[in-house]
């Protein structure tokens, strides 16, 4: 997961390959409360890993649940009709899908509760939730703004008796989680006698009732329902575990790679992309958004479990659709209108008002920012896209700490003027999807990969300061000296001289070695070698082997490979110079041989290792002599350098140079987040 300020996505080109969803949000969230409210263990498969449901397993584990967790799969062993452990203040974030359904059970088990979130929950509303359990007699007090969380739940002496004998009302047209809390909650209280609920007004986004309906059914529990307006929860209901129970890929999440697919072209001889996890037999209603990308022009072909995309007509075809039954997956035909001919309507979305943000008018503020024409209005946004290539802005994102907005924006990147898209706050999609931008970045391409280059000679800082660039851009990084580090141990391993006597032998092992990056880590084929390379005389060593050509050669395609989205900081002798001379930009980082010296004595001493500055000096100037006269790629700066000169800087001044110089180069408003 990218956890930089914002994340730089150049302008893309194309898409193909494959990528598996992680499991949806709305299945995982439930799945999980009705499994601590049954009887038994229930072992949840394919559960979401996320922030959402992080603070779902957290206030389960809170409430007196037991919660195993092993990669994907939890085993929830449940409270049976235990009264939960109280009192408990439980924190929920952002989560809706925690806040609403939790605050219906709890006022039914019994027991002293806080429920609170960030901020942004404190906005969203659940005074209609309230009101309905108020109904029944239960006992909730806003600890802020009436109509809003924080809760707290105040039944120290057991539940009161419940008023049953009619009907309980709650609204359906704010959001559809409240009529889901009273739902998976009821059943609690459904022991001798019927419970009714009724809604008033139009319910919106019934697909996620369906949802509901179809997991209570898993856990026990048949609610009947009448044209969704009355739903009856028979009596003698008892939540029972299903044993083993496979949480769906999100169909949410789906519509991003939908919606790739249908904009971008596949690279030549593939197909477009191919989604797992998810297929046009979900019982997910935002499935439903496939429909909607074939009315734009999508060629979509599926299976159980598969969805295969493709760009069909092109531009895409303008659409004007009622978005009741896909409110999240919506978003993404607003960026998907960008790309069509026409302007594009989305009616019927009031509750994206209440949602993380107020997501028309974040829709609306960040589709301007790219030149899209757009009027929002209570419950539809009207997008026409930029009148010409020429009209396209390259833009920086606000997201609004919205997982939704920060993914479906990532597809401006591919706008036909190649402008690059600033996503900023990107890790706010670890909401529902962490590793989203990873999973993108492996079925995209671009053109042009960007490539920070710094050069420099043997202790000039180049290493440090290009892992910090590379870790504040959310860039890979290239220690190209590594490399050669660990083809001079891989070569005295297997006894070879490191000279021009044994140069074709040494460039036959370079090609064979399997070198891996993992974070701090430096990986020959399994082997942990960080520390092995990183001794003096290892340094000596690569300086030896890097001279002979045909080891250079060898090594220069390893280096092209890690030319990967979004970026890439490379450090080394002739990055600029050999390797990436179209690096948009280029450092050469010096410093004096003697503050060399003193800096590489301080780095040996802190590693407990004696040294004299004097021989240190000495073998620095001999290096770099050494590495300045070879023959082949000498060390010096490329013509269209930046020189910077780091004698008398700080490390961290160093970094913030290189990182002003490559912010200066950027197209986007001076004064964004950085």
């Amino acid at each position: 997961m990218f956890s930089t300020p914002f994340l730089d996505i150049p302008a893309l080109s194309g898409a193909a390959g494959s990528v598996r969803l992680p499991g949806s949000k709305s299945i995982s969230n439930r799945v999980l409360l009705l499994a601590a409210l049954s009887h038994g263990t229930t072992t949840v498969h394919d559960l979401l890993a996320s922030d959402d449901t992080r603070v779902m397993l957290d206030a389960l584990k809170a409430l007196g649940c037991g919660v195993e967790e092993e990669g994907t799969q939890a085993r929830i062993t449940g409270l049976g009709g235990r009264t939960p452990q109280s009192p408990a203040a439980l924190f929920l974030g952002n989560a809706g899908t925690a806040m609403r359904p939790l605050t219906a059970a709890l006022a039914l088990l019994g027991g002293e509760f806080t429920l609170s979130g960030i901020a942004r929950m404190h906005e969203r509303p659940i005074g209609d939730l309230v009101d309905a359990l108020r109904q029944l007699g239960c006992q909730i007090d806003y600890l802020g703004q009436d109509g809003y969380p924080p809760l707290r739940i105040a039944h120290a002496t057991g539940v009161p008796p419940l008023q049953l004998g009619q009907p309980i009302r709650v609204r359906g047209d704010v959001s559809s989680q409240f009529l889901t809390a009273l739902l998976m909650a009821l059943p609690l209280a459904a022991t001798e006698q019927d419970v009714v609920i009724e809604v008033v007004g139009e319910l919106i986004s019934k697909p996620y009732i369906h949802i509901t309906l179809q997991l209570l059914e898993r856990f026990g529990i048949c609610v009947a329902h009448d044209q969704w307006q009355r739903f009856t929860i028979p009596a003698g209901s008892r939540y029972q575990s299903p044993g083993d129970i496979h949480v769906e890929a999100d169909a949410s999440s789906a519509s991003y790679f939908i919606a790739a697919g249908a904009i971008a072209a596949g690279a030549e001889g593939q197909n477009g992309i191919k989604i797992l996890g998810v297929g046009l037999d979900s019982i997910q209603g935002d499935i439903r958004f496939v429909d909607a990308a074939r009315a734009m022009g999508a060629h979509i072909t599926g299976g159980p479990n598969w969805l295969q995309i493709e760009r069909g007509q092109w531009p895409l075809k303008a659409i004007d659709l009622d978005c009741n039954h896909i409110p999240d997956a919506a978003m993404t035909l607003a960026v998907m209108a960008l790309y069509a001919q026409g302007t594009t309507v989305l009616r019927n979305i009031a509750s994206w008002r209440v949602k993380e943000t107020d997501r028309i008018a974040a829709m609306a503020t960040e589709l301007r920012k790219l030149g899209a024409t757009v009027e929002e209005g209570a419950d539809f946004i009207r997008v026409a896209p930029p009148a010409s290539v020429a009209n396209w802005k390259a833009a920086s994102i606000h997201t609004y700490d919205d997982h939704r907005v920060a993914m479906c924006f990532s597809l401006a990147a591919f706008n036909p003027a190649g402008l690059p898209v600033r996503i900023e706050d990107p890790q706010c999609v670890a909401k529902t999807f962490p590793d989203y931008f990873e999973a993108l970045f492996s079925v995209v391409r671009a053109e042009q990969i960007p490539v920070i280059c710094l050069d420099g000679p043997t202790a000039s800082g180049k290493g440090t300061v290009a892992a910090r660039v590379a870790q504040q851009l959310g860039y890979h990084l290239l220690d190209s000296g590594a490399l050669y580090r660990i083809v001079a141990l891989a070569a005295r391993r297997a006894g070879l001289p490191l000279d021009a006597s044994a140069e074709a032998a040494i460039a036959d092992l370079a090609q064979q070695l399997a070198i891996r990056f993992e974070g701090d880590r430096v990986l020959l084929a399994s082997e942990d070698v960080t520390e092995a390379i990183r001794t003096e005389q290892a340094g000596m060593d690569a300086s030896s082997v890097s001279v002979l050509p045909a080891v250079r050669t060898a090594l220069v395609a390893l280096q092209h490979s890690f030319r990967r989205l979004p970026g890439l900081v490379a450090d080394g002798r002739d990055m600029g110079t050999v390797i990436f001379p179209d690096a948009p930009l280029k450092v050469f980082l010096t410093a004096s041989a003697a503050q060399r010296a003193h800096r590489r004595h301080a780095q040996l001493l802190s590693k407990g290792i004696s040294a004299n500055i004097a021989d240190l000096l000495a073998d620095l100037e001999a290096r770099d002599a050494r590495d300045m006269s070879r023959s082949t790629a000498p060390l010096q700066a490329a013509q269209d350098a930046l020189a910077l000169d780091s004698t008398q800087l700080t490390a961290d001044q160093t970094v913030g140079q290189v990182f002003e110089w490559w912010q200066q180069q950027q197209p986007f408003t001076p004064g964004v987040q950085s």
